[in-house]
């Protein structure tokens, strides 16, 4: 630690340069949260690692006129061993928060104060509001939510969803489309993938599954056609499991909040609806909630301004997105994500892709 000029600075030479009381000062009144007062000190409150991230836990102290400042901040930064090879996902998440978060409902993310990437270094950093004392993650991983829970964070994603529903900046401001051509090669490497993955695997993995596979790679480019209709599409989390949502602490009255944000894109948005139950929740959960879920999702999407998207509609897109998870767990396992993982979620969704009759979209 040292002292400048009656200022305290902790020595963090391992953090950016906005972890510094002049640069956290001149952030938090950029967000409208300090006015006349200063960041005098900054300290580590705890640290810890993700797949992806480090993300740091910060305490501040001021001098002069603090009242309504944070009294910490969470700093979100890229994890050393993926620094490089997954540098796409700290930009992917920095453009979300200092891009498109600004421009949405407040309370459905946390509150980002800076936000930066480097494309040099491909060093970034998020500053982002802390919730810790005022949030918690509903479960721990693999539990499921309760029902209450459930409708909880299905309202946020909703909500969400609602506000970039055939939004007019969609592919020109907002994120780009991937063309034909662009899903094409990108089934094509699918396609790799699974073939390595079906050799892996061996007899784990049954003849009707891998007809199952095979048609869906076969059937691609119509299948496609529904996000390229681009009608009823929205901004998709892409990663929207139940662990990626903090609820409010009982007795807090405040919303449920996402975060993660590193693999958002346009697409039909039940492919978050379909991630988060048909991939992460066996059949009794599943089966329980499925049908209330996405009634209340329906009438949320309503309540918040969509228009034109019956009910029906959204059953044929959830149907049609649970089909797509198939690719999922392949995709994980092409990237080393471990078989805990990736072979329960194949699992699960094959048993959603039955219950629900997906083959007959093939």
């Amino acid at each position: 630690m040292a002292r400048d000029g009656g200022i305290v600075v902790m020595t963090l030479p391992q953090l950016p340069a906005v972890v510094e009381p002049a640069q956290l000062t001149a952030a938090l009144r950029r967000g409208r949260v300090l006015d006349a007062g200063a960041v005098r000190e900054v300290k580590v409150l705890h640290q810890r690692d993700t797949v992806l991230s480090h993300i740091i836990r910060l305490g501040l102290r001021y001098v002069g006129e603090s009242g309504g400042a944070p009294q910490s901040l969470i700093l979100k930064t890229a994890h050393a061993a993926f620094a490089k090879s997954l540098a796409d996902a700290g930009r992917h998440e920095v453009a979300f928060y200092t891009q498109l978060a600004p421009n949405m409902p407040r309370g459905l993310a946390p509150r980002c104060f800076d936000g930066s990437f480097d494309e040099e270094s491909q060093a970034w950093h998020l500053l982002l509001e802390d919730l810790t004392d005022s949030h918690v993650i509903a479960t721990q991983w693999p539990l499921p939510p309760s029902r209450e829970q459930a409708m909880a964070i299905v309202t946020t994603l909703a909500r969400w969803h609602a506000a970039w529903w055939d939004h007019p900046g969609l592919g020109d401001t907002v994120g780009s489309w991937a063309s034909a051509e662009d899903r094409a090669q990108h089934m094509e490497t699918f396609a790799g993938h699974y073939d390595r993955f079906a050799d892996m695997l061996g007899d784990r993995l049954s003849e009707e599954r891998r007809t199952l596979y095979r048609r869906l790679i076969e059937h691609s480019g119509r299948l496609s056609q529904r996000y390229q209709s681009r009608r009823h599409i929205s901004i998709a989390h892409g990663d929207a499991h139940i662990w990626n949502f903090l609820l409010p602490r009982p007795g807090v009255a405040d919303t449920v909040r996402i975060f993660d944000f590193d693999q958002w894109r346009i697409n039909v948005p039940t492919t978050d609806l379909a991630y988060m139950m048909a991939t992460q929740w066996y059949p009794q959960q599943r089966q329980a909630l499925e049908r209330p879920l996405l009634n209340h999702y329906h009438e949320t999407l309503m309540a918040n301004g969509v228009t034109g998207y019956t009910r029906g509609a959204l059953d044929q897109d959830y149907r049609l997105s649970v089909l797509w998870q198939i690719t999922k767990p392949v995709w994980q396992w092409s990237i080393n994500i471990p078989p805990l993982i990736w072979w329960n979620n194949l699992e699960r969704v094959m048993m959603a892709v039955e219950d629900l009759g997906c083959e007959e979209l093939l």
